[in-house]
Order: C-alpha cells, then sequence, then structure tokens
C-alpha cells in the first residue's frame, strides 16, 4: 500500500482573498438593501466631502498595503539572515500580517464601492450606511497597522528565543507525563508478530507533522494488531519509503484509514517535535557564533532557554514511543527521542563552534552542573558525560593557562558572576 502525498497547505493569502471578497459583496449589497428599506437613512456631510474622504481612504489604503508588503518580506529576510531559515515560516504565518493585508484590501474595495453611492442618480445624497461601514473599516485598518508595527519587536533577539522556548514549553507539557507518571509499555517482542502488511508513502519529499496516536491507538484495536510508525515526528519521507508496518494482523487496514493518520507537510512543526524548538535555538547559537556575526553574548541567551527546555525534559518521561488500548494492549510504537538525543542536539554543535569563545563555554559548563543538580539521578550520567566533554574542549582549545582556567569556570551570565566550587 501506498501514501500520496497530500495537497499542499493553503496559501497565507486567503485570508485577504477572503476579505476582498467580503468587501465587495458588502459594497454590492449593503448600500442597495439600505437604500431599499431605508432611503431616508442619509449623512449631513455633502457629495463633495464624501467623495474626497472616500478616494483618501481607497488611495492610503493602497500605499498602506505597499507598507505592509515591505514590512513582511523585511521581517522575513532580516529572520533568515539574523536568525535561522528556518523561523521564517513562523514569521510569515503571522496571523496579523494575512489579516492586516486582508483589512487594507477590504477598505480599499469598499471605499471605491461606496462612491458608486454618493450622490446615486443625482440625488445629492450620501447613504449612511456606506460611511458607517467606510468608518467601521477605516478604524479597524489603524488597529491592524499598529498590531503590525508591535510585531516588529518581535524581531528583537531575546523576545525571538522567548517565543522560540514558549513553543518547546507548550510541547513538553501536552506531550510528556510527569516522570514516575503511569506511562506506555516498553515495546518488546515485535520480532514474534509477523509483518502483513506494510503502508509506503509516494510523492516529492515531506516532513511528517503529526501522527493521529488516539486514532492509531483505536485503528489498531479493532484490527487486532500492533501498527508500527516506521517513521517519526519531524523525519522526512522520500518516495517508496515505509511509513506504517501492521503487525499481527488477520487481515489488512484500509489505505485510506492509515493515510488519515499522519499529517505531512512542506515544513516542520513544534505541535509533537519538541526538538524542532531545541534545533531552532542552536541554529540561532551557532549563527551567531559564525565568524561573520562573532555574538556569543546571542549564544548564550539561547542557552539559556535550552536550559530550561532540558530541565522540563528531565523531569518528563521521554519512554512513550509505545501506545496501549484501554485493556493494557500494546497497540502502537513509534520512534520517540530520548534523554541523550535531546542532550546530543542542545550540546554537540554549541560546543564545537563556541569551544573557542570563553563565554559560551562558561555559560555550558554553568548549564551542566545545573542540570546535574536539579534533575533525578536517573538523567544524570548522561549529562556528567557531557560535563567531560566540555572539560576536554576547553583543555584542547586554549592554549594559554590563564584562558584555559577562565573558560573552566562556571557562569551562568557567560561573562558576569563567577560561580565558585561548593
Amino acid at each position: 500500500m501506498a501514501l500520496r502525498s497530500p495537497n499542499v497547505n493553503a496559501s497565507p493569502w486567503l485570508i485577504p482573498l477572503l476579505y476582498a471578497l467580503g468587501a465587495i459583496i458588502l459594497g454590492y449589497s449593503v448600500p442597495r438593501i439600505a437604500n431599499d428599506l431605508q432611503p431616508h437613512l442619509v449623512t449631513t456631510i455633502t457629495v463633495n466631502v464624501a467623495v474626497g474622504i472616500y478616494s483618501a481612504i481607497a488611495s492610503g489604503m493602497i500605499a498602506l498595503t505597499g507598507i505592509v508588503f515591505s514590512l513582511t518580506f523585511v521581517m522575513v529576510q532580516f529572520s533568515a539572515t539574523a536568525y535561522s531559515p528556518r523561523l521564517v515560516l513562523w514569521i510569515a504565518r503571522d496571523p496579523v500580517i494575512s489579516h492586516s493585508i486582508g483589512v487594507f484590501t477590504a477598505t480599499f474595495l469598499y471605499s471605491l464601492a461606496a462612491l458608486a453611492w454618493v450622490d446615486r442618480g443625482g440625488s445629492g445624497k450620501v447613504p449612511l450606511a456606506g460611511a458607517v461601514i467606510v468608518d467601521v473599516l477605516l478604524i479597524a485598518s489603524v488597529i491592524m497597522f499598529v498590531s503590525l508595527i508591535q510585531r516588529i519587536g518581535l524581531l528583537q533577539v531575546n523576545r525571538m528565543l522567548v517565543f522560540t522556548g514558549d513553543q518547546g514549553r507548550k510541547t513538553i507539557e501536552t506531550f510528556y507525563l510527569p516522570l514516575g507518571a503511569s506511562g506506555s509499555l516498553t515495546a518488546t517482542g515485535l520480532a514474534e508478530l509477523g509483518c502483513i502488511q506494510t503502508f509506503l508513502y509516494h510523492g516529492p519529499p515531506r516532513i511528517v507533522q503529526t501522527l493521529d496516536i488516539p486514532y492509531l491507538v483505536e485503528l489498531s484495536n479493532k484490527a487486532g494488531c500492533v501498527i508500527e510508525s516506521v517513521t517519526s515526528v519531524g523525519d522526512s519521507v522520500f518516495d517508496g519509503i515505509a511509513i506504517f508496518r501492521v503487525l499481527g494482523a488477520i487481515t489488512t487496514i484500509p489505505e485510506r484509514k492509515l493515510r488519515a493518520a499522519i499529517q505531512l507537510g512542506g515544513e516542520r512543526t513544534f505541535e509533537q517535535d519538541p526538538k524542532y524548538a531545541i534545533r531552532l535555538l542552536v541554529d540561532i547559537a551557532i549563527r551567531a557564533l559564525s565568524p561573520a556575526v562573532n555574538d556569543p553574548t546571542t549564544a548564550v541567551q539561547a542557552l539559556d532557554q535550552i536550559e530550561d527546555l532540558l530541565i522540563r525534559l528531565g523531569r518528563r518521561r521521554l519512554e512513550i514511543g509505545s501506545f496501549c488500548d484501554a485493556d493494557g494492549n500494546l497497540r502502537l510504537v513509534t520512534a520517540v527521542p530520548s534523554w541523550e538525543d535531546f542532550l546530543r542536539l542542545s550540546f554537540d554543535e554549541i560546543r564545537l563552534y563556541g569551544a573557542t569563545s570563553i563565554q559560551v563555554m562558561r555559560r555550558m559548563k554553568a548549564l551542566v552542573t545545573e542540570l546535574i543538580s536539579v534533575l533525578p539521578e536517573a538523567r544524570r550520567s548522561a549529562v556528567r558525560i557531557w560535563q567531560e566533554r566540555l572539560r576536554s574542549s576547553v583543555e584542547r582549545s586554549f592554549a594559554d593557562q590563564y584562558d584555559k582556567s577562565d573558560a573552566s569556570t562556571e557562569d551562568r551570565q557567560g561573562l558576569g558572576v563567577a560561580r565558585r566550587p561548593m
């Protein structure tokens, strides 16, 4: 069986198009209905003044829409070059941008439509309904423009780091149970179950964004089998690659049901992928450590967010790759990152690119010491390995004894308040 590539996600320009369509419908219907039902409801402003106001609003909205486009392109380009190309998607998909363009477009189109009803048939009147709606749209445009300007503040490095960290914290809180809570079983004995069905993917390269875990458990429960997800969330899939294996079933599961259990797309998402937030934070850190940028303070700020995510992950049950039904029978097996995987992702690249930065080494040494002190014993052994690797990096990177001593000191600010051994 094969999984076909889903349709590309809806265009971000769908929202502005809906606004434009709504403005056209309102422009043709509201004045006509108001004229038929309440022809005496008119404004006290003169025809010439109304024409001037509506014309100014319509022309002004075109200029404002151009500014919005410019701001959007600046935000996208800046985030791609200063932080990470993978952050471009989340900035470009900001709903404020789409709704701002939509409101400006709607104001422009409705202002033009309202002009057609000014002095209609030589009546010398300006309908009240058209004037009210134009005023409402104008106020909404001002509000959206202010909101859009505020979004520029998101481009500050600290806010971008906090935003990324918040996405990771949200995923951890919803995806992982506290350490010690009852969880899933360990996937053992799968080799004894015969594979009767392999579900393949056919299409262009895509990324696994989410798995509908409750649906897959229910599906395998009804079929009396175990479903193995060969790919995990965040993996890239290619033509002919296996997605699911159905184990121990008497009959095959319909292809359309398996297709409905997985969401594929062109980009990774935060929803079921706690690694993605750390990946973005590491991207920002190592870009800041490049010779072209040379900004170790940004790397230290990224490590602040990484430390918080690791503390939260270290207190959670990460071994959740096996899911059972209500009767405790194993129904779904999928690959999930281990504690060691999270540590490797968090430390390895920053350690390599920041090996010659005293500031980064001091912050990382303080980070691993903090993890050892606050996390349960089961998590500490893997952290101690990274503590030793950091010591080795410092020994290898600094020939001068004074620099080596400075880089070996723990400091949560990088170059701030040094921690003395207890």
